[in-house]
């Protein structure tokens, strides 16, 4: 029953998120067999929340790869600086002029910069020769203060008006979502789900320690350089085009570990699965709950995401095995 419950809150959640909103829909039901049939469903509504699902399930996703490859029970996108590079990437693209919000080049500046921020926060934290977890959190919170600090100064420095409207950034924002948008996000997603799914058996060895997983076999900088890419390609793709989406990549693979166990391959799935859930509540949260007005989404994951891993440590504290 546990096996397809969050799949099924998903579905369910989906269409709820699907029915409410400033403006009533009339026969939804009718409306949801037809596609041509109802412009605020189909060209606003569906995009939104198909995206919800997608940027959801990659940060879901890189959550558990910045933890499993750093062996860390708190590493994630934002704690590592990937989330604030892949912003700066994007916003120095589209403040010049080179592309615009949402695009697959923006994406593809998100990407690049989610890269470059999180290689540095990892060169930096293993400066002494050695690569401890409790190094490479502290050097990826002082990155990513930093790095956000400069996506500040560009955002305010900027004078095109999309460039301007980055400041939603801060707390992420689906509602520039478009249909051509889902394109981009869908191609990071899939390619960085594709290459969790490979490494993850893996990434079980490596949560044993860098030791035993290397006399096991594990080539241990090369998983980490692979779960480093992948962790850019789905940061950098959601980062770049809704924003930094807070407790995601922190909350879900915890919910999913706490569920389903320790293995990796289920881990991906369930991340994945958890993580859309989240956003897609939190999404129709932000927009319903102050009409007419719109919250941020981060502040909405935020305070789903963290009551539900308070419970989690308080009544299961050995969820993850601490190296």
């Amino acid at each position: 029953m546990k096996k397809w419950l969050p799949a099924s809150l998903l579905v369910a959640a989906f269409v709820v998120s699907l029915y409410v909103g400033a403006t009533q829909i009339d026969d939804f039901w009718s409306a949801l067999i037809n596609p041509d049939s109802n412009e605020i469903l189909w060209q606003i509504r569906f995009p939104r929340v198909t995206a919800a699902v997608i940027v959801g399930a990659a940060l879901g996703v890189a959550g558990l790869l910045a933890q499993g490859a750093c062996n860390n029970a708190v590493a994630e996108p934002a704690i590592l600086g990937t989330a604030a590079g892949a912003s700066f990437g994007a916003v120095l693209a589209i403040s010049s002029g080179l592309v615009e919000v949402g695009s697959i080049g923006a994406i593809a500046c998100g990407t690049v910069g989610a890269l470059l921020t999180t290689s540095l926060t990892f060169k930096l934290a293993a400066i002494r020769g050695s690569l401890s977890s409790f190094t490479l959190i502290i050097v990826g919170i002082a990155v990513s203060a930093i790095v956000t600090s400069f996506v500040g100064i560009a955002s305010a420095m900027a004078s095109r008006a999309d460039a301007r409207s980055i400041s939603f950034w801060s707390f992420g924002s689906l509602a520039l979502i478009t249909s051509e948008n889902l394109i981009g996000i869908a191609i990071t997603a899939v390619i960085g789900i594709a290459i969790a799914w490979k490494i993850a058996p893996t990434l079980d060895r490596l949560s044993l320690g860098d030791s035993t997983a290397f006399h096991l076999g594990v080539n241990v900088a090369r998983i980490r350089l692979i779960a480093l890419i992948a962790l850019s390609i789905l940061a950098g793709g959601a980062v770049s085009t809704v924003g930094s989406i807070a407790f995601i990549g922190l909350a879900a693979p915890h919910i999913a570990r706490f569920i389903f166990g320790p293995s990796h391959r289920k881990l991906v799935i369930h991340s994945a699965i958890i993580g859309g859930l989240i956003v897609v509540v939190a999404d129709t949260l932000s927009r319903t709950i102050a009409q007419p007005n719109e919250l941020p989404i981060g502040l909405a994951t935020a305070l789903l995401g963290a009551p539900v891993l308070i419970a989690l440590v308080a009544f299961k504290n050995n969820v993850w095995r601490t190296q």
